[in-house]
């Protein structure tokens, strides 16, 4: 889940940015902390792992809670 840094340095790449709900802007800064990413990764490979990422305040509807 690596952002792609090519163009980083483009402002017309951060456009859309202006135009984002609160909650989709905190995603965005949210998928790129490097915390979240290993807590995400090890959610996916380890089932009890899951979690982890309850400490982020995300929620996956549709999902099995036992």
């Amino acid at each position: 889940m690596s952002p792609d840094a090519s163009r980083w340095r483009s402002a017309e790449a951060y456009d859309y940015l202006d135009e984002l709900p609160a909650s989709d802007l905190a995603w965005e800064y949210l998928r790129r902390n490097r915390d979240y990413q290993d807590d995400f990764q090890a959610a996916e490979r380890e089932p009890e792992a899951a979690g982890r990422v309850a400490r982020w305040g995300l929620r996956f509807p549709g999902r099995s809670s036992a």
